[in-house]
């Protein structure tokens, strides 16, 4: 592997309205070598990427590139393309209409007469096909391709361009193992070839399978650089998730976890395929069990498979003891589930809703249309959530998008509370709100579950899940591949199952 410096960008800041998306960070790439780009959501790896191709500017720092003197600044994505940068999306940015060939030469076609010479341009997409192991016939519509096969030809196309490095922004995510594996046959060989690669991805076990080096990035800034041999799994999860544990106090005391609960929710073997591989997990009543691991995981994808929002495909789930088929959302809760998602803003609050009118809306939606609430209970149910969450709000007749995200969060929290689910899921209930609403809504679910809900709770933030749960599920590239409990719920037990193995691994 060269030493010679092929990328280089030191001191890059970038501010958005209010906040600071990247503080003075270094990144370094050599020639020939993969180097993984790391950090949890809003860690500012795609702001990085954003800046050095072009779609965002920078308030201060320098690019240099091929070892070149003076400083470079790409205004566009083209820009970036003709110094030898290109991009590669987990969403393939090609046209589907057109053929294989079209595709590797759109913008630069050969040409004879004036005219496109198709011979000549069949002849060396296939050359070039060839050449990088692609197996895919030029003339064959890139719409006819597998999402793997796309990703390939978008690779082949940046090596066409004559690129010197290139981004892979999550190229994997939508692949299947098989297909990872002929992706970084490929990534080895432009490695060999003297292209820097920069890697973007959640994914471990990838990065220890075909990186060289690391750069690790945590709220905006730059944690620091390793070589991928040098730095044990358990190591690299510390620096993504960071140390930087609160002291409130534990909250568990004063609450009596329920002992030997029945079971409320039995999952075997249950998975969704592309999404989360089958999966055991048992929750009982006055059980709080949380769900941990990076970011792309499988923690939420594996509660949608149990609630429905993504249908399984595989594996069975009992209920209360009961086999059932969830089809729908709709079918969890009228089984006493209900489920508090991840993107308030999008699968959550409506906007331009009253607060009274976001709280009733699942319990009606359970009851169905020909059973309506009338609206002293709409009313009162309303003025009861508002009352015990502390929903700071003018009144019940206030539009919920004028609130703060805290008491939005709190409302959705009402809108579930409100159907009497035995079942509860709370996927990143606390993101976003501040610590004194944090701490009210983790004591919340510690006095649900002592009056006996089943309650599963997600977090990225691992003192929180040390606070509330007395079980953790961990999850690691799609999988569940343990639970911890009891002494083994630790902030450093947590880390070493994530990471999967000891800490000298």
């Amino acid at each position: 592997m060269s030493e010679s410096i092929v990328l280089s960008m030191k001191d890059i800041s970038k501010t958005f309205p209010g906040v600071k998306a990247l503080s003075h960070v270094d990144f370094t790439l050599r020639k020939g070598e993969i180097h993984a780009l790391m950090g949890e959501n809003g860690a500012g790896k795609s702001t990085l990427i954003k800046v050095l191709t072009g779609v965002h500017e920078f308030e201060n720092g320098t690019i240099h590139i091929d070892g070149i003197s003076e400083a470079i600044v790409n205004k566009s994505p083209q820009d970036a393309q003709s110094r030898g940068i290109s991009t590669v999306y987990q969403e393939v940015n090609l046209c589907p209409n057109l053929t294989v060939a079209e595709n590797l030469f759109i913008g630069h076609e050969p040409r004879k007469l004036g005219m496109i010479d198709w011979r000549t341009m069949n002849k060396k997409s296939a050359e070039l096909l060839e050449s990088l192991g692609i197996e895919v016939v030029p003339a064959r519509l890139l719409s006819e391709c597998s999402i793997a096969t796309q990703q390939m030809i978008a690779i082949a196309r940046a090596v066409n361009m004559k690129c010197k490095v290139l981004i892979l922004d999550e190229p994997t995510s939508s692949l299947d193992d098989d297909e990872v594996e002929k992706l970084f046959v490929l990534m080895r060989r432009l490695r060999d070839e003297g292209v820097g690669i920069i890697f973007v991805t959640h994914f471990l076990e990838q990065v220890y399978a075909v990186c060289d080096r690391i750069t690790v990035l945590r709220n905006g800034e730059l944690v620091g650089e390793f070589k991928t041999k040098e730095l044990p799994r358990f190591q690299l999860v510390a620096k993504m998730m960071g140390k930087d544990f609160d002291d409130l106090a534990d909250i568990k005391s004063g609450h009596k976890m329920m002992e030997d609960g029945e079971p409320v929710i039995e999952a075997e073997g249950l998975g969704h395929k592309g999404t989360i591989r089958p999966f055991d997990i048992t929750v009982h009543k006055g059980e709080v069990i949380g769900l941990s691991g990076l970011l792309g995981s499988g923690r939420s994808e594996l509660v949608r498979a149990i609630y429905g929002a993504d249908k399984a495909d595989s594996g069975t789930l009992k209920v209360k003891g009961k086999e059932v088929k969830i089809k729908s959302p709709l079918d969890a809760m009228k089984l006493g589930m209900a489920y508090l998602p991840e993107d308030r803003k999008k699968d959550g609050i409506l906007a331009d809703l009253s607060v009274r009118e976001n709280i009733i809306i699942a319990l009606q939606a359970k009851r169905g249309m020909f059973h309506p609430m009338s609206r002293k209970e709409m009313n009162e149910a309303a003025d009861k959530y508002i009352e015990m969450l502390q929903i700071k709000t003018a009144s019940r007749e206030t539009p919920i998008k004028s609130l703060s995200g805290g008491n939005q969060q709190k409302v959705i929290i009402g809108r579930w509370l409100l159907t009497n689910p035995e079942y509860l899921i709370l996927d990143e209930p606390t993101r976003g709100i501040d610590i004194g609403t944090k701490t009210e809504i983790q004591k919340l679910v510690l006095d649900l579950a002592e009056q006996g809900m089943a309650v599963t709770f997600i977090s990225s933030e691992v003192e929180e899940m040390l606070r509330t749960c007395s079980k953790m599920g961990i999850l690691r590239d799609g999988r569940k591949v343990g639970e911890l409990s009891g002494n083994e719920l630790s902030q450093d037990g947590i880390m070493k199952a994530i990471a999967g193995g000891d800490s000298n691994e």
